[in-house]
């Protein structure tokens, strides 16, 4: 079986890009008031291939940013569990990587709650690219991924989330949250090796 196949990809994909954010700092997943586990140097070399190969390919790519007001006002219940104060309007940080460099045509859709569908326009994005697929990554595995997972379950896309792209508040709630999507969807989880074999294999016409 060649790599392509064991990504799974069904119709049309479309790779989400979930609050990667932190501006031009080092904080490429973005760390502010939120714990993250170690490893974000390399999991931002293995986004920025897959948006490349993902452009390469036509596939249409769409960046959430989580984004509060300073009053926090907007801010609800976040605050009630582990994570401190964090994505504040006009702070630095709160930017997207810079690296990400989203084109003039590519959504870049503002959330303010975890889940990327809960109060934005995502579905819109979603209905305007005729999406059967999506394909997440970025942070954090056991928050935002996870919520954004379910609910693109719920809504009857096939979700596809790049194991090694994302990353989770620690290994161990990483793990879990990874198990709790296959759970919903058996071929939930790949890796960003079989997914940019996709990419590949879509740029050189070998799946329409």
């Amino acid at each position: 079986m060649p790599d392509s196949a064991r990504a799974h990809i069904v119709g049309r994909p479309v790779l989400i890009v979930v609050d990667i954010q932190g501006g031009s700092t080092s904080a490429d997943f973005g760390d502010g008031g939120i714990p993250s586990m170690s490893g974000r140097q390399e999991r931002a070399a293995r986004v920025r291939t897959l948006i490349a190969n993902a452009r390469a390919a036509d596939v249409p790519v769409v960046f959430i940013q989580e984004v509060h007001k300073r009053s926090l006002v907007d801010i609800g219940r976040e605050l009630d569990g582990a994570e401190g104060i964090h994505c504040l309007e006009g702070d630095a940080e709160t930017e997207l990587a810079s690296w990400l460099e989203p084109q003039p045509d590519e959504f870049v859709i503002r959330k303010r709650r975890y889940s990327a569908f809960f109060g934005t326009e995502l579905e819109i994005a979603l209905k305007a690219y005729r999406a059967d697929t999506v394909v997440l990554v970025g942070g954090l595995t056991d928050v935002c991924i996870h919520y954004t997972a379910v609910d693109a379950h719920q809504h009857d896309y096939h979700v596809r989330v790049v194991s090694d792209g994302v990353g989770g508040s620690t290994p161990r709630a990483h793990d879990y949250a990874l198990e709790a999507i296959r759970y919903l969807q058996r071929d939930a989880l790949i890796d960003s090796r079989d997914m940019n074999a996709w990419f590949t294999s879509r740029s050189n016409g070998s799946i329409e």
